[in-house]
C-alpha cells in the first residue's frame, strides 16, 4: 500500500509538471502570435524563467531537507521490514555464491577446526563462554557449529588458517546457517559478510559508521522511499547487523593494527563478529595492536587427511568412475609421511590437505573429464607447489569448457557468452596485476570495484584530458566557445576519484524505473534549458534559446553530478581495450567470470575467486599466455 501511494504521489507531481510547463509554453506562443509578439514574448519569457528557476532551486532544497529530517523514532515494524529486506538480499547473494562454487555438491568438503592452540592471539579463558573453549567442529556439520556460536554470551569468532584452507568458505556457510535458521531466533542481527580491506580507520574510526557506508553502498534497498532514511545506519548503530569482516590479512602490518584497535572500542557487550584472517599475519598484528580482539573464541583448520581427501573425491565421481581413478585414489589414501625425493603420492595429498587444492582437483579432473594419470607421474610435479601451479593454469579452460553458455534466465549459473580461454586468461592476468601492483602506486587489493579503475590504471592521462577538452570544444564551440570545453578537460582529471552514486547494472526487471527516470531526466533537462533558452530568446529569439538551453544543458550534466565516475570508466575501459588489456565490454565478462565461478561478487565488488589465484595470475612471467 505504501509503495503504491508513493506511486501515486510522484504520478501526480510528474503529470502537474509537464501539464504547467506545456501550458507555460503554449502562453508563450500566443504572446509571440500578438500584435507586439516579439516584444510580448520576450517579456512572458523573463516571467517564465522565474517561474520555472524558484521551483528549481526549491524542490531540490526541499528534497534535501526531507532527507536530513526523516521520522525521529524509528518503530519496531520498520525495522523488522528493514532486516527481512536486508536478510533476503544477502540469503540470495551467498546462496548463488554456494552454487556458484559446489559447496553443497555433495555437501561440503569436511575440514575439521578447532580452537587454536596459540594463546597469544586469544584473549583469556575467563573472558570467554564457558562450554565452548576446546571447541571443535566440521564444516560438512555447520549447524553445529552455528549452534556453538549461538551458544556464545558473546558471539565473536577469528577463523585463522593458511592459504586455501577455507576460511572465508566456512564465513560463507555460517551466514548462510544464521539465515537459514533466523525465524527460530527472533530479533538477532542480520549478519552479512564484506571484505574488511575497504576499511579505512581514519575515515571511519568507528566500525558501525564504516558498517553504514557499506550497507548504503552495497545493499541500495535499504534506501527504498517504503523505509525510513538512513536505514543502514540506524541498524548498524543499534546493532542489528553481525558483521563478517573477511580478510584482515589482506591489509598492511599498520592497517591491520589500526583495525584491531578500532574494533575492540567499537564494540559493545552484546555486539557479534566474525573476522578471518591467516594465521601468521593475524599474530603479527595482533602482536603489533598490544591487544587481542575481546571475548573472541579464535579456531583454525586441521589438515584434511589423505583418507578424507580419497573420500571425498569418491562421492565427487560418478559411480562407474572412469579408469585411473581407482589407482589415484589408492595412492592418495596410502599416501607416505616422509619420503626421500619427489613422490607423486605424497605430493598428491599435500595439494589435497587443504580445501582450496581438493576443489581444484575436483574442478579440473572430474568435472573436466580429464584422465588423473599424470597426477602420479614421477617426473611430472617436483612439489606441491609445482602441483598446484599446473591446476591454476587449468582453471579457466577447464570451467569455460564444463560450463557452455546459456541464456536461459532460469539458468543463472551458466556464462551468457562463448569465450577463448587464452584470451580470457589475459584479460584476468592484468586486472589481477593491476589490483596486486596499481600502476598509480596505491595499495595492492582483492577488490576490483569498477569506479576505482581509471584511477588505478591511470587511464586518464594529460593527453585524455586534451582531447575530451577539444571535443567539447569542437561540439560545443559554435554555442558556448572554448571554455566549456576546457571546463570539460580540467574537470575529467578528477572523475576517477569520485564515487558512484549508485550502479546497478541489471536490466531485467527494471525497464519500467529506467523509464521513468530517463523520461524525468530529459523532462529536467528540457525544462532547465527552457529556462535558459527563454533568457537568451530576448537577444536571439525564441528558437536559438531553445538550443542553446539544450547544449548548456548537456554540458552541465556531463561535469556535474554521481555519474562521473561512470563516464571515467568508459574513458578507461576504451583505452585499455584498444590497449588489447581488456575487453571492450568488461561489465558482461566480468558477469560471466562470475558465473564461471573465477571471481565472486560482494555488492558491487568482484573479488578472484581465490587470493592465491589472483597471486598466480599476477605473477605469470608470460603475461597471461598459457603454455
Amino acid at each position: 500500500m505504501a509503495r503504491w501511494n508513493g506511486s501515486w504521489r510522484y504520478a501526480l507531481i510528474w503529470w502537474v509538471g509537464v501539464t504547467g510547463v506545456i501550458g507555460l509554453l503554449a502562453l508563450i506562443v500566443w504572446g509571440l502570435s500578438g500584435k507586439d509578439g516579439l516584444q510580448t514574448g520576450a517579456n512572458l519569457a523573463q516571467l517564465v524563467s522565474v517561474v520555472l528557476v524558484v521551483p528549481t532551486l526549491l524542490v531540490p532544497l526541499w528534497l534535501w531537507r526531507r532527507r536530513l529530517s526523516g521520522p525521529s523514532v524509528l518503530t519496531s515494524e520498520q525495522v523488522s521490514l528493514a532486516k527481512d529486506a536486508l536478510a533476503g538480499l544477502v540469503e540470495q547473494q551467498w546462496k548463488t555464491e554456494a552454487t556458484r562454487r559446489s559447496l553443497d555438491d555433495p555437501d561440503p568438503i569436511p575440514v575439521i577446526w578447532r580452537q587454536t592452540a596459540a594463546t597469544a592471539v586469544m584473549d583469556h579463558p575467563a573472558n570467554l563462554t564457558p562450554g565452548v573453549q576446546r571447541l571443535t567442529a566440521s564444516s560438512d556439520d555447520i549447524a553445529a557449529l552455528t549452534g556453538k556460536f549461538r551458544s556464545m554470551r558473546r558471539r565473536r569468532l577469528v577463523i585463522l588458517g593458511a592459504a586455501g584452507t577455507g576460511k572465508t568458505t566456512l564465513a560463507v556457510q555460517l551466514v548462510r546457517e544464521l539465515l537459514a535458521t533466523r525465524a527460530a531466533h527472533p530479533g538477532e542481527p542480520v549478519p552479512v559478510l564484506m571484505p574488511v580491506a575497504g576499511w579505512d580507520t581514519e575515515v571511519f574510526p568507528r566500525l558501525h559508521q564504516w558498517l553504514a557506508s557499506r550497507l548504503d553502498q552495497d545493499y541500495p534497498a535499504l534506501r527504498s522511499p517504503d523505509l525510513p532514511a538512513r536505514m543502514g545506519e540506524e541498524l548498524a548503530v543499534r546493532g542489528h547487523i553481525l558483521p563478517v569482516l573477511d580478510g584482515l590479512d589482506e591489509l598492511s602490518p599498520a592497517v591491520q593494527q589500526a583495525v584491531i584497535v578500532a574494533l575492540n572500542r567499537s564494540l559493545a557487550d552484546t555486539d557479534q563478529l566474525i573476522v578471518t584472517s591467516r594465521t601468521a599475519e593475524f599474530a603479527e598484528a595482533v602482536d603489533g595492536a598490544g591487544d587481542v580482539l575481546t571475548s573472541a573464541l579464535v579456531i583454525e583448520p586441521q589438515p584434511v587427511t589423505p583418507k578424507t581427501a580419497a573420500a571425498y573425491l569418491k562421492r565427487c565421481l560418478s559411480p562407474q568412475p572412469a579408469a585411473g581413478w581407482e589407482q589415484t585414489l589408492s595412492v592418495l589414501r596410502t599416501a607416505p609421511a616422509t619420503t626421500t625425493g619427489p613422490d607423486p603420492g605424497k605430493t598428491l595429498a599435500a595439494v589435497a590437505s587443504t580445501a582450496l587444492g581438493l576443489w581444484l582437483l575436483r574442478v579440473i579432473y572430474i568435472d573436466g573429464r580429464i584422465d588423473p594419470a599424470p597426477l602420479l607421474d614421477p617426473g611430472r610435479f617436483l612439489g606441491p607447489d609445482q602441483l598446484r601451479g599446473h591446476l591454476f593454469d587449468q582453471l579457466i579452460p577447464a570451467l569455460i569448457a564444463t560450463r557452455p553458455p546459456s541464456t536461459d534466465p532460469a539458468d543463472p549459473f551458466r556464462p551468457h557468452r562463448h569465450h577463448d580461454p587464452d584470451q580470457a586468461r589475459r584479460w584476468l592476468a592484468y586486472l589481477a596485476r593491476t589490483m596486486t601492483h596499481p600502476p598509480d602506486g596505491s595499495p595492492p587489493t582483492r577488490d576490483l570495484a569498477w569506479w576505482r579503475l581509471a584511477q588505478t590504471t591511470r587511464s586518464i592521462t594529460t593527453t585524455t584530458r586534451l582531447a575530451f577538452g577539444l571535443a567539447f570544444g569542437l561540439v560545443f564551440g559554435l554555442v558556448f566557445g572554448l571554455a566549456f570545453g576546457l571546463a570539460g578537460g580540467l574537470t575529467i582529471g578528477s572523475w576517477p576519484s569520485h564515487e558512484p552514486g549508485f550502479a546497478n547494472l541489471r536490466l531485467q526487471g527494471r525497464e519500467a524505473l529506467l523509464t521513468r527516470r530517463l523520461v524525468f531526466g530529459l523532462v529536467v533537462g528540457l525544462v532547465g534549458g527552457l529556462v535558459f533558452g527563454l533568457v537568451g530568446g530576448l537577444v536571439g529569439g525564441l528558437v536559438f534559446g531553445l538550443v542553446v538551453g539544450l547544449v548548456f544543458g548537456l554540458v552541465v550534466g556531463l561535469v556535474v553530478g554521481d555519474h562521473r565516475a561512470w563516464l571515467a570508466y568508459l574513458v578507461a575501459t576504451y583505452r585499455l581495450a584498444w590497449a588489447g588489456h581488456l575487453p571492450r565490454t568488461l561489465m558482461p565478462f566480468l558477469d560471466d567470470a562470475h558465473r564461471l565461478g573465477l571471481l565472486r561478487a560482494i555488492g558491487p565488488i568482484y573479488q578472484f575467486r581465490h587470493a592465491e589465484f589472483q597471486d598466480h595470475l599476477a605473477a605469470d612471467p608470460r603475461g597471461g599466455r598459457r603454455a
